[in-house]
């Protein structure tokens, strides 16, 4: 039968934010880093039901509702699950191919793994050279110029790539890994593309390399910036596209900032890897940047699931204001609130902050103005606003940016300030902005009437989750939220297999760790319970509100004790039981005495003991 392939429900999910999805249907309130309402499954007063959009999921505390965008759709519209994907799949613009079982794909899923490995190896490989290898002086030169310091060089695993590549290319045969991983890759390229027996050669020589991390972590590619001026070659190089990157859907640094832009409401976008890492090092750690391209859609669906408001901080020039303007586009048709910070000529946040302190650049944060105050100054001193012909094309692109704003006290506010700065009456200008926007406020309306169409389903869904042991439950949690923790429990999956088929769930906790879906993207977590029975999909779902532990590794550690030493003492209690028959042959009650002094001593051992 004809199936929608796992990849291609990850590839939707991945470009789905799920909050924008519910929204749609029910009006969100943000909490935090959540957001809440009453849920649409059930009737209630005080609202029950959580998004999360970092792990890209819902959960309802009152009726167990919970899944992912797809399920949302699924159940609000009483869609089938097919359907329910395709319409996603348009809203997404993925292409559907429905298909047979491909046996490659398990193979793919290798590849993007055994990738993922090369990287965060190579990354280790290179930031040692920059370190102590003596060639390297003119990387360590360059790091200390630019004010950063050993510590600050490790904290962001900065490498350097060696001027002589069979240096690297030697490592990496050591450390197992081919010729075809070096190129899929991206650090590598084909000497020839239509003979690949003609070898291999490294993109960069000689250049400081910046590992490019995506938003939960993993390292995906490097951003490699010259070290000795030739003008021939850029630079910066990123990574090629690959399996792993796509610039126009990562921000450097977002892996460190996603909690600090929590805490500050808001992120601060800056122009350059440099910035950023001088930024996080002064204190600043809600700077991200895009690479070596313009804010995207992607970036701005990405950023929203962490704050709803933005400060720009690009260079003083007509390059950093028309890039800056770009970014507005995008980022306000996503609600994004945009203000900008008007640095002095010449100077970007390094350079400032160096010259001037990090609190006189957190002034010129709070200094920050709104993006139609930012337009209009720029205006002001660069045109000449008493021609008519230079004052009526400023109105017109004004209109045109006001009609992305999508909340409507914000754009009413946005009109007087505009028609008073330009001498406009608020009528003129607000006839101009309808003109402008008709069309795409016509769009939106038509969109919105087919997304509304359907009424929620009041009937709540006859939810039976998978009981499970809450120890084992907790291990799929760890499992499903943490890398650290997946890897680290898949080693210990030998000397847990007895006491796990004791405990209910312990089977689903397997599964968990023979197909090893990435806790790095929500999109192979959710499509990975997607893929099971309802029941087990809805025990794993409710364990997904935890929030993760600062320290996984450790907390598994003390979990899977806590599984031994219930496992341990309920073999003790039955041997105890066993013990106390009348007429039990000797030789038995010592088979059971030397038992039960074996679990003692196994118990002893344990660096936790839980009683239960």
């Amino acid at each position: 039968m004809p199936r929608i392939p796992e990849e291609t429900i990850q590839s939707i999910l991945d470009n789905t934010d799920i909050v924008d999805v519910i929204s749609g249907y029910i009006p969100l309130k943000r909490a935090g880093g959540t957001f809440k309402a009453c849920c649409p499954f059930h009737n209630e007063k005080t609202p029950s039901f959580n998004v999360n959009p970092q792990r890209q999921f819902y959960y309802c505390f009152g009726c167990g509702a919970s899944g992912s965008a797809i399920t949302f759709v699924k159940d609000y519209e009483n869609l089938p699950f097919v359907d329910a994907v395709k319409k996603l799949a348009d809203r997404a613009g993925v292409t559907i191919q429905e298909e047979a079982y491909d046996p490659k794909a398990e193979q793919r899923k290798r590849i993007k793994s055994r990738l993922v490995q090369l990287h965060n190896a190579s990354a280790k490989y290179f930031h040692t050279l920059v370190r102590k290898a003596p060639e390297a002086q003119i990387a360590r030169d360059y790091l200390k110029k630019r004010g950063m310091n050993v510590e600050a060089a490790e904290r962001w695993l900065i490498g350097w790539m060696p001027e002589n590549p069979q240096q690297f290319l030697h490592w990496a045969k050591e450390h197992g890994f081919n010729g075809r991983e070096l190129v899929q890759s991206g650090i590598c390229n084909l000497k020839d593309a239509n003979n690949p027996k003609a070898g291999i050669y490294v993109n960069w020589r000689n250049r400081l390399l910046f590992p490019i991390h995506n938003d939960y972590g993993d390292i995906i590619g490097y951003s490699a910036r010259q070290l000795i001026d030739d003008p021939n070659t850029g630079k910066y190089i990123n990574t090629r596209e690959t399996q792993l990157f796509d610039k126009s859907r990562i921000f450097f640094g977002l892996d460190k900032a996603r909690r600090p832009i929590s805490q500050a409401k808001f992120a601060l976008l800056c122009e350059g890897q440099i910035d950023v890492i001088a930024l996080h090092e002064k204190g600043v750690q809600n700077a991200i940047a895009a690479l070596g391209t313009g804010t995207t859609e992607h970036h701005a669906r990405l950023l929203k699931r962490y704050t709803q408001s933005a400060i720009l901080c690009y260079d003083a020039d007509n390059a950093g204001y028309k890039a800056a303007t770009r970014a507005f586009r995008v980022l306000a048709a996503e609600g994004i609130h945009v203000r900008c910070v008007t640095m002095p000529a010449g100077e970007d946040p390094d350079s400032y902050i160096q010259q001037y302190g990090v609190e006189a650049f957190q002034q010129l944060l709070e200094n920050a103005l709104e993006f139609f105050e930012y337009k209009l100054q720029h205006a002001a001193n660069t045109s000449n606003l008493n021609d008519f012909q230079e004052k009526a094309n400023l109105v017109v692109e004004l209109a045109e940016l006001a009609n992305l704003i999508t909340n409507k006290v914000a754009q009413d506010m946005v009109v007087a300030k505009v028609a008073a700065r330009l001498t406009l009456s608020e009528a003129d200008f607000r006839d101009q902005l309808i003109n402008t926007g008709k069309k795409m406020r016509h769009d939106e309306r038509r969109a919105q009437q087919r997304q509304n169409r359907f009424e929620p389903e009041q009937t709540p869904p006859t939810l039976e989750p998978l009981e499970m042991d809450s120890t084992v439950s907790y291990l799929c949690f760890l499992a499903l939220s943490s890398e650290k923790a997946q890897s680290w429990l898949c080693e210990q999956i030998e000397s847990l297999h007895t006491a796990l088929q004791g405990f209910s769930g312990g089977a689903l906790f397997n599964t968990i760790l023979s197909q090893k879906p990435s806790p790095s993207q929500p999109s192979a977590v959710q499509s990975f319970l997607q893929s099971l029975p309802d029941d087990e999909r809805s025990a794993l779902q409710r364990t997904l509100s935890e929030t993760t532990p600062s320290d996984p590794i450790k907390a598994a550690e003390e979990t899977t004790n806590m599984l031994l030493s219930k496992h341990f003492q309920q073999r003790e209690a039955v041997i105890r039981t066993a013990m106390k028959q009348s007429n039990l042959p000797p030789e038995e009650l010592m088979a059971l005495l030397q038992e039960a002094q074996e679990i003692q001593e196994l118990l002893k051992n344990l660096s936790q003991r839980f009683i239960r």
